[in-house]
């Protein structure tokens, strides 16, 4: 059927030798097969060898198609700068700062080398390389992205991956544009493209030059730099903020190039900046609840002393609804600041507490005096949290001190109390 040219040999092999025979059976039927075509899939390097030269015989007549490996290399110098346009939307009590930014990078491969990875240039696709630019969401993108690549202007298109496993499991997508290496990668390459992002909350990059220079600024007053890496220079003002950053390729965990699956150390490197919302709503709302029992200690035992020193009773149930109608007040003002400001909320919520607990107290002292001292010790309380809370920087110092004083206030108030006769009828 050979001589017929109606079929053909399939010939599997694994080890024992048997692929060697395969080999000679290739070269016996080009030799006596007329037009004769075979095709040969090898997964090892060493038998591509000998299969080139027992068939070969110091004669290129075999075309030999090899399974691809990608080589990335990184750039020498890399500069980023950019800057953020911040604005801060809101739903409910959450606070949510989106950004609009103008990046421009611009760099440099000094030359493209593959001796480093041990790859003859003979092997090498010129015309395949790419330059390849990975970000973490494609929906930022504003407008197209032109690549300058030393005179020549192209296009950014989507559809690549890098690949941090043999599986192709794990990777990160990116954009990429087709470049073109002359001369065997001879000579510098200068490449520069500006790109507009829009994002959330942070932006974050990967020193992947030699020499990565970033340089960051926006009108935003409160940037928290964070990553592995804090900016050489910042300054921070009124009118917002500006950042620059320097960073080694000695200072990072990966290499300058690597074959196929990128290492997974490459975003242990990241760096950037957070755009913080300091005292928002919804962690105004959260450090308010923090100080739940302090508000109600300090109350009840408000309720307390008036009942020792003016010898009234108030029954355990009495305190069982203060305490209900202090827990409300966080409630309230959670709800309310849904629709308001937090501080318009607070206090609303502070007048509704305060006039449910000041005619309640009314009715069980039958005295307005009586009623409006715990009220206005009350009102006390609430100013000194809300202070707490409207501060940043300095609120763990007031809280100290606020906490000393009422401390001596109450010590003061109790020192004449007989405790051993507390509750007991004098003759």
């Amino acid at each position: 059927f050979i001589k017929r040219k109606e079929g053909g040999i399939i010939w599997h092999t694994q080890g024992s030798g048997k692929s060697l025979t395969m080999v000679w059976l290739t070269k016996w039927i080009r030799e006596n097969i007329e037009d004769s075509r075979i095709l040969i899939i090898t997964d090892r390097e060493e038998l591509d060898d000998q299969i080139e030269k027992i068939n070969n015989a110091g004669k290129k007549e075999i075309e030999q198609t090899k399974n691809l490996k990608y080589a990335f290399l990184l750039p020498d110098k890399l500069n980023i700068g950019g800057q953020m346009n911040p604005e801060k939307r809101n739903r409910g009590i959450y606070d949510v700062v989106v950004y609009g930014s103008k990046m421009n990078f611009s760099g440099e491969f000094d030359t493209i080398s593959m001796s480093q990875l041990n790859i003859a240039t003979e092997n090498i696709v010129w015309k395949d390389a790419i330059l390849l630019l990975t970000i973490s969401d494609f929906r930022g993108i504003d407008e197209e992205v032109k690549l300058k690549w030393n005179s020549k202007v192209s296009l950014f298109n989507s559809g690549v991956q890098l690949s941090f496993s043999e599986q192709n499991d794990q990777f990160e997508s990116g954009i990429y544009t087709p470049v073109e290496i002359l001369d065997e990668g001879k000579g510098k390459y200068a490449f520069h493209f500006d790109i507009n992002l829009k994002g959330s909350e942070s932006l974050n990059f990967i020193p992947v030059g030699k020499t990565t220079l970033v340089s960051m600024k926006s009108i935003w007053q409160n940037p928290s730099f964070d990553g592995a890496f804090l900016p050489d220079n910042r300054i921070i003002n009124t009118n917002g903020f500006s950042a620059s950053w320097k960073v080694l390729h000695l200072n990072r965990k990966f290499p300058q190039y690597w074959l196929n699956t990128a290492p997974r150390s490459l975003f242990d490197a990241d760096f950037g900046v957070k755009l913080f919302t300091p005292n928002d709503s919804y962690q105004q709302s959260m450090r308010s609840v923090k100080y739940a029992i302090l508000i109600i200690a300090l109350t009840f035992m408000a309720f307390f002393f008036v009942e020792i020193i003016n010898s009234k009773k108030v029954h355990p149930f009495n305190y069982l609804l203060i305490g209900l109608a202090l827990c409300i007040f966080y409630t309230l003002l959670l709800s309310i600041s849904e629709f308001i400001s937090f501080n318009q909320a607070y206090f609303i919520a502070v007048i509704m507490t305060i006039g449910l607990v000041f005619l309640y107290a009314k009715s069980i002292f039958q005295s307005t005096r009586l009623a409006g001292l715990v009220s206005l010790v009350m009102l006390i309380l609430y100013g000194f949290i809300f202070v707490i809370i409207q501060l940043e920087d300095t609120a763990l110092l007031i809280g100290s001190i606020g906490l000393f004083l009422i401390l001596a206030i109450t010590m003061y108030v109790s020192r004449k109390i007989d405790w051993s006769n507390v509750g007991v009828k004098k003759e």
